[in-house]
């Protein structure tokens, strides 16, 4: 059972990545969340093969996974994240050379903290992702307040209510093991894998209440294909 709930909840996270990182390409042009969202889903896909063919902590395919979690909780669901959610609460607009650094620099604190891949605590990175996260949640409690602003209130409380998991999982990931986990901490990977998924999920509704609000008062010219994209 437990290994059953795992991959369902993969599975979710990674129709949400590639779902919904597709749309925000197609249908709001946001190269930065698309393509952050593809790299998690991407990111859950090898994740799930790498533990169908046993998990062996010597495979190329956990050093590729250990990649994109690095890769994603020190830059790629942080300032990326940010910089494409304030397209829709600053008008910011990065140029394409903007795009490029910032997925570069997301490379580079991947390959960097390759070195820290054993199973040891290694306080500084683990510290580093926390205090990253939490800078992160900052702009998105400003991100929640903008929804309830507008009245989206269903939005801007499910956004709240994932970025506190999130939070949470970030804090649990290194520095408290769930009790009587197994040595894959299957566990917490279930419940981690499920949270990313409903976060990438409830940020692109409210990314897109947001827009929506913005059409409406003319800050913002309409998406492309408004009928093809709803969720």
């Amino acid at each position: 059972m437990k290994e059953l709930l795992f991959m369902l909840a993969d599975l979710w996270m990674i129709f949400a990545g590639f779902r919904y990182g597709w749309t925000f390409i197609r249908r709001y042009n946001n190269y930065l969340l698309g393509l952050e969202w593809m790299i998690v889903a991407t990111s859950g896909s090898n994740f799930l093969l790498w533990s169908l063919l046993g998990g062996d902590p010597d495979s190329h395919l956990y050093d590729i996974a250990y990649f994109f979690d690095a890769f994603s909780r020190s830059v790629g669901i942080t300032l990326i994240l940010v910089m494409g959610l304030m397209r829709v609460t600053h008008r910011y607009k990065p140029t394409p050379a903007a795009d490029i650094a910032a997925f570069a620099l997301a490379i580079a604190a991947g390959l960097y903290l390759q070195q820290f891949r054993s199973h040891e605590l290694h306080l500084g990175p683990a510290t580093f992702y926390v205090v990253v996260n939490a800078l992160t949640t900052l702009f998105l409690v400003y991100f929640v307040r903008r929804l309830w602003t507008i009245r989206a209130k269903g939005p801007a409380i499910t956004t709240a209510l994932a970025t506190a998991a999130g939070t949470a999982i970030a804090v649990i990931y290194d520095f408290f093991p769930i009790p009587g986990d197994d040595e894959y901490r299957t566990v917490f990977f279930t419940l981690a894998l499920a949270t990313w998924g409903t976060q990438l999920f409830f940020y692109f509704r409210s990314y897109r209440a947001l827009h929506d609000h913005n059409v409406a008062t003319g800050a913002e010219p309409a998406a492309n294909e408004p009928s093809a994209a709803r969720a």
